[in-house]
């Protein structure tokens, strides 16, 4: 086999597991016809005013920095498997790594992006 027949092999394999995955949740799956099923909020509690509503800007930040730690976080752990094969050059690149990230934390503790109020 060579490399085209093997990567549509692939590709036909993943679009009949995906629709066939659907067919049978569709086949399935519970109907619900209640009208409520339609609204934009089915929590059960009724909306208050308009939706457009303003937000801090300071909870989006929070979440960018969780993001970012977070990947920090993400790509540290396959590094911590493979450090001895790396030898000095991936002490050095994750070094530098963590360095950018500590910057960024800086300077959002220097633009108080932190303070919650």
């Amino acid at each position: 086999m060579n490399t085209l027949s093997i990567f549509l092999t692939v590709i036909i394999t993943g679009i009949i597991l995906v629709i066939g995955g659907l067919g049978i949740a569709l086949l399935l799956a519970p109907k619900s016809d209640n009208p409520q099923k339609g609204e934009p909020y089915e929590c059960g509690i009724p909306t208050r005013g308009t939706s457009w509503m303003h937000f801090k800007a300071g909870y989006y930040l929070y979440a960018i920095l969780y993001l970012m730690f977070d990947v920090e976080a993400i790509f540290l752990f396959p590094w911590s498997t493979v450090v001895r094969t790396l030898g000095l050059q991936g002490l050095i690149s994750i070094v530098f790594f963590i360095l950018i990230l500590g910057l960024g934390l800086a300077y959002a503790w220097r633009k108080d992006i932190l303070k919650w109020i």
